[in-house]
């Protein structure tokens, strides 16, 4: 049984760290594969990148999808819970629009 009484420290057990949000943000946009969203998150290491894909998987915020070629192909896209989280992910988008990248060019 779930201990948490808090709902922000509930959402931010699965998606709290430098690295979920971004990732969830990225598929915002449709399903990619592995090196499609190490490219657009550049600063993120592969082991890293692994790791949370791994973890968002298990929480069922992504879904993973394998395909048997030769070379293997992997594609990664939002779960219908992690699609839940749009309006989220839109808002801190918003946000870091108006109250940082618009004020780093004043």
């Amino acid at each position: 049984m779930n201990k948490i009484k808090c709902p922000v420290t509930a959402m931010l057990g699965l998606i709290g760290g430098k690295w979920k949000p971004v990732i969830l943000y990225c598929l915002l946009a449709g399903t990619r594969r592995f090196g499609e969203i190490a490219a657009r998150i550049p600063a993120i290491s592969r082991k890293v990148l692994t790791d949370q894909l791994k973890e968002l998987e298990q929480d069922n915020l992504i879904v993973r999808k394998q395909f048997n070629e030769i070379p293997p192909r992997v594609e990664y896209s939002l779960s219908d819970l992690g699609k839940s989280m749009a309006p989220i992910l839109a808002e801190m988008e918003k946000w870091g629009i108006q109250n940082i990248l618009n004020k780093a060019k004043s």
